[in-house]
């Protein structure tokens, strides 16, 4: 990729987002300029070791930069039971990944992913489970509006 300013060559950055869940898991990336999330799909939660090495394939398969993990917070700033088995799960993906994974503040995106769906007009029936990697959208867009303002 060029720019046209420098016009020197700039390595594409992918970006994967894990939205964790007890059920499922939803994943995102971004677009090779780091700036537009798409859904990649969403994984059924098995183990956490199995997770993981599904999440670690996929970022290698659409060569990825850097992971970012959601995670929920309480009023006191602390991890909630649900954002520390986030928290288990990036440690365990980045054993693997041999990254760091970045923690990310999920507030609300499966709420917002429910409404976005409401307001698009899809039937209860096809909103029933498949938010999931709309949540994972969500948190990565939220993430790339904030490393690129």
């Amino acid at each position: 990729m060029y720019n046209a300013e420098t016009m020197a060559v700039q390595k594409p950055m992918h970006i994967l987002a894990v939205d964790w869940g007890t059920k499922r898991i939803g994943v995102a990336i971004s677009d090779p300029t780091g700036r537009i999330a798409r859904p990649l799909g969403i994984i059924n939660h098995t183990s956490r070791s199995e997770d993981a090495e599904r999440i670690v394939k996929l970022s290698h398969e659409n060569s990825v930069d850097s992971i970012i993990m959601g995670v929920t917070y309480d009023e006191n700033n602390c991890l909630t039971p649900s954002g520390r088995s986030a928290n288990r799960l990036a440690d365990e993906i980045s054993k693997l990944y041999g990254k760091q994974i970045v923690l990310w503040d999920e507030a609300f995106t499966t709420l917002y992913a429910k409404r976005l769906q409401i307001e698009k007009g899809t039937s209860r029936s096809r909103r029933k489970g498949h938010q999931d990697d709309i949540a994972a959208v969500l948190l990565l867009q939220d993430y790339l509006e904030k490393i690129n303002p």
